[in-house]
């Protein structure tokens, strides 16, 4: 188990910035700390304001988990963060529970004059993104590819960032032309950017999934989260925040042949 754990935590480091994402003051009283996707910075506190959060890249907060560091949930942008802490024996076995999609954003201004995906590939355009160890750095090289824009645009990348939160900054900022963020992100800045969507049959599949920390000191309170996280209303106040819910499960022969599906 030991050796599997390295061999996790030299994989993370490789693209995950240590400093990012520090915890925040201790949770009050029945509460637990919480580290979790950046993109989660306004709905999580909504839902239980008595935790504790850390908001940072995915990838950056799994590799401060996977070395010890003191958090009893972890929430990813991604499934893969989680499933690689569980298969080292970090985590409880972690479970979906969200959905987003990705948009390009350009600065309400819009001085490049973009209006689809495909006018990021332009001269001069400059392009803000997420490092690709970064969940929705690695959407965003998905989108590329399947558009068969990887090469035109890659060369107007003139920044990878450590979380989504700093792609709509320097966006909205004016500091870049344009940036792939998640949907949900777009819309806590309104008046500040232009939201332009990512074809429907170019979109990841962009899933949300938490796990209880192994070593949490507070499992019962940590996994009390995670259900308040899956209850309805814990998705509805992810719905509330543009968060999409996740696909039914498809119905069993069994339930088919019964009528009840």
């Amino acid at each position: 188990m030991r050796t599997r754990l390295t061999a996790l935590v030299a994989v993370l480091l490789l693209g995950a910035p240590i400093g990012s994402g520090g915890a925040s003051a201790r949770p009050a009283a029945g509460g637990v700390t919480v580290f979790a996707a950046a993109s989660l910075t306004d709905v999580f506190p909504a839902l239980a304001p008595e935790n504790a959060y850390s908001f940072g890249g995915s990838n950056a907060l799994a590799t401060q988990i996977a070395q010890g560091a003191p958090a009893d949930v972890f929430a990813s942008a991604n499934t893969a963060l989680p499933n690689q802490l569980y298969a080292a024996g970090v985590v409880e076995k972690p479970v979906a529970f969200t959905r987003n999609t990705l948009v390009v954003v350009v600065p309400k201004s819009n001085p490049a004059g973009i209006h689809s995906v495909y006018d990021l590939a332009r001269e001069g355009v400059a392009v803000d993104v997420a490092a690709p160890a970064v969940p929705v750095g690695a959407y965003t090289l998905q989108v590329l590819k399947q558009m068969g824009l990887t090469q035109k645009i890659e060369p107007n990348v003139v920044s990878q960032e450590v979380d989504v939160r700093t792609v709509l900054s320097k966006v909205a900022l004016g500091q870049a032309d344009a940036g792939f963020v998640y949907a949900t992100d777009a819309r806590t800045v309104p008046g500040q950017v232009t939201v332009i969507k990512v074809p429907a049959w170019a979109q990841p599949k962009v899933t949300y999934a938490m796990a209880v920390v192994s070593k949490s000191p507070n499992r019962a309170a940590a996994q009390a989260f995670v259900r308040k996280v899956l209850s309805k209303a814990g998705q509805a106040a992810l719905r509330r925040y543009g968060f999409l819910p996740l696909p039914k499960p498809a119905p069993t022969a069994t339930a088919m042949l019964r009528g009840t599906a």
